[in-house]
Parts: C-alpha cells; sequence; structure tokens
C-alpha cells in the first residue's frame, strides 16, 4: 500500500531511493557511505529497498582520464562500462559493514516496453528482494543507445516504483526540497506538500540541468514524481545529505500524494515510457 504521509516512510514495506550522478561522484564521492547508512538503518527495520543510482559515466571518467562528461555514444558506453563496476563496488564495500550484499539490476527502456521481459525484471527484483539483497538498479548505458534511453533516471526510479509496486519513491538531489523557482532567484519559496492532480504550471522549475556528470535537475524530479504518483506510488524530493531522516519518517522534502485510484495498479499492466510531463498535471 502506498505510503500515505512522510511518517508512514517510517514503517514502509517497500521504498525505491534514487540518488544523482552529481551526488556521489567527484567531492560528493564520499557521499556514498552516508548514503549506505540511510539504507542499512531502513533495511534493518525490515524495510525492503531498491537503490537506483546514477553515476556510472561520471565515475568511469577518471579512469578514462576525461574531465569532462563525453558527448560521443561509444565512449560514454566505454566509461559506463568502466564505471558501474568500480560504483557498486563502492557501494559493496559500504554495505558490507553491515552485512547486506548488493544486486546489480541493468535495465533499458526495452525492458520496460516489451511484457516479458518487464515480467522477467520484476520477478528478478521481487527474488532479490525476498533474499533480503539490496538491488542496484541504473540504465544499461555501455548497450544503451540515444535512442533508447530513458532520458534520466529519476524518470527510470518512477518507473521502476511503479513496477515493484513499491510504497514510496525518494528522489535524492542536492536541495532539501522543490522551490516555487529556482531557489537562487528573488521570492522563491520552498513546496511542502503536492496534492495528487495539483497544477504544476504555476511553478517554475527550470531547464533540465546537463553538467559535466550527468543530466537532471527540478524539473526531472517533478515530472518523475508525478509520474510515481499517477501510478499510485507517494514520491518525496529532498536531498542526499537527509537521506536518514526521509527513510525514517522525517517532516522534510517536498511531498507528492499518489493517485488514490491509479488507472494502472503500480506493478501491473505497462508502463507509459512516452508519457511526457505536462506541468498542469
Amino acid at each position: 500500500m502506498t505510503a500515505r504521509s512522510r511518517a508512514e516512510l517510517n514503517g514502509a514495506r517497500r521504498v525505491v531511493v534514487k540518488v544523482g550522478s552529481s551526488s556521489i561522484s567527484g567531492e560528493n564521492a564520499g557521499k556514498i557511505d552516508l548514503l549506505v547508512d540511510a539504507l542499512a538503518a531502513a533495511h534493518a527495520r525490515g524495510t525492503e529497498v531498491v537503490l537506483v543510482s546514477s553515476g556510472a559515466i561520471a565515475t568511469g571518467m577518471p579512469y578514462l582520464r576525461l574531465d569532462e562528461r563525453p558527448t560521443d555514444l561509444a565512449t560514454q558506453q566505454a566509461a559506463a562500462a568502466v564505471g558501474q563496476n568500480v560504483l557498486v563496488y563502492r557501494y559493496q564495500s559500504a554495505l558490507r559493514a553491515f552485512g547486506i550484499v548488493a544486486g546489480q539490476v541493468l535495465l533499458t527502456a526495452g525492458d520496460f516496453e516489451d511484457p516479458t521481459h518487464r515480467s522477467n525484471a520484476r520477478r528478478a527484483m521481487e527474488r532479490l528482494l525476498g533474499l533480503r539483497i539490496l538491488p542496484i538498479v541504473n540504465e544499461n548505458d555501455t548497450v544503451a543507445t540515444h535512442e533508447i534511453r530513458f532520458g534520466d533516471n529519476d524518470r527510470l526510479a518512477a518507473l521502476v516504483a511503479r513496477l515493484i509496486g513499491a510504497d514510496a519513491l525518494v528522489l535524492l538531489s542536492d536541495i532539501a526540497c522543490l522551490y516555487t523557482r529556482p531557489p537562487s532567484e528573488p521570492g522563491a519559496q520552498p513546496i511542502r506538500e503536492i496534492a495528487y492532480g495539483d497544477d504544476l504550471s504555476q511553478f517554475q522549475f527550470g531547464a533540465t540541468v546537463v553538467n559535466s556528470v550527468g543530466t537532471g535537475g527540478a524539473a526531472t524530479k517533478a515530472s518523475a514524481a508525478r509520474l510515481a504518483a499517477d501510478g499510485g506510488v507517494a514520491a518525496l524530493v529532498t536531498s542526499i545529505d537527509l537521506a536518514a531522516d526521509a527513510l525514517a519518517g522525517a517532516d522534510i522534502g517536498t511531498w507528492f500524494a499518489a493517485n488514490p485510484q491509479p488507472e494502472v495498479a503500480a506493478g501491473t499492466g505497462s508502463i507509459p515510457l512516452d508519457e511526457a510531463f505536462d506541468p498542469a498535471g
């Protein structure tokens, strides 16, 4: 059953947590330990946790002697191949202290479009969770092409949350919550709650950010949170620094209430890969 409030995250049955490249790579690589501490605490409470982690390309860049995110597909794929290995090793090294084993799950958009692939992906993650393994999900950047990519891992996380019928989706970034306009602009106000069906066109989330390590931004968070909510999965947007508080049910971040009567129940039926973000809700 979907979480009806932030407080219910503390005793949630199943939660999908997503973290972006900039939060766990470069000078922020040390925050992997902070994140793992939060995930392990939730795991110890009995919550089934799935982590959707960006960062493969960014993590692989130094090993390819690259200062900026490559623009050509072949080099992106090479960086992802190296970085995914290193990234999962870092997670497993941090998880070892808690006796938790990670399982790597790499997906492409085609895995959601094809009913057989989608069923296989769901079954694999259900089995991992049943065995108390912590699945670490990422897009399979080594084989994905520009034409078949999800667009960003916020969207992937929302699709995964719907696929497995999560109680909630927690989107972690570099800001504590969403704002009515970019927080650097005058008059920006924090957004505490977004009821299902609220008109989002009143907010100025800004364009998708493309930087040296990845893509994302407030707009992709809002889009993914609404996509999850449409499928009956509540969503919380907050900072990686507040991950432990978020999973413990603290009154923080921006809360997206779930659709009480989703047309497609979370975890069943088709997943709308081409569902575009409509700010008007």
